[in-house]
């Protein structure tokens, strides 16, 4: 079987690269809870969820997007 291959499957190159430092503190309610560090930009966000930390992540590398900082 011939396996296909699409551009759309590669990573943007234009699009931002990011490095994160993952801790969960704590895994309540079946999801994580803990910080992210973005290692270039040197912040650290909190996040109560799995997906909240996704989001998080994706907006650090989106383009023109705003990061919102949760006090700690």
């Amino acid at each position: 079987m011939k396996r296909r291959t699409s551009k759309t499957n590669y990573p943007d190159p234009e699009r931002n690269k990011g490095t994160f430092i993952v801790r969960v503190d704590y895994c309540q309610r079946n999801t994580w809870q803990g910080r992210v560090i973005w290692a270039e930009e040197n912040k650290i966000l909190r996040f109560r969820s799995a997906l909240e930390l996704i989001r998080l992540m994706d907006e650090a590398l989106g383009e023109g997007q705003e990061v919102h900082i949760l006090a700690e």
